[in-house]
């Protein structure tokens, strides 16, 4: 996110990966494209391999960094992307 002009940028993606989206199986490593003009971006990953993956789980150990400490309270109420993804207003 952050990008502006010209820069493609995948801001919002669904289902978010707590529901169990496609997003929650990305590794590090993995290839995606991305086509500004079509509107989509598409994981180039398998579906054998993408089978073998557990779904990311928010319980889960998460690299300790300032930003991620910073930051906790508003992932916690942070609502979904159709519903805006923020944390500023009503509930998650």
């Amino acid at each position: 996110s952050g990008a502006s002009g010209k820069v493609p940028a995948a801001i919002h993606l669904t289902p978010e990966a707590t529901d169990g989206g496609l997003i929650g199986r990305i590794e590090t490593g993995d290839l995606l494209r991305l086509d500004a003009e079509a509107g989509v971006l598409e994981l180039l990953v398998p579906e054998e391999t993408l089978a073998k993956r557990k779904p990311w789980n928010a319980g889960q150990a998460q690299p300790s960094t300032c930003g991620r400490g910073l930051f906790q309270l508003n992932r916690s109420q942070l609502s979904q992307a159709e519903q805006g993804a923020s944390f500023l207003f009503g509930e998650a």
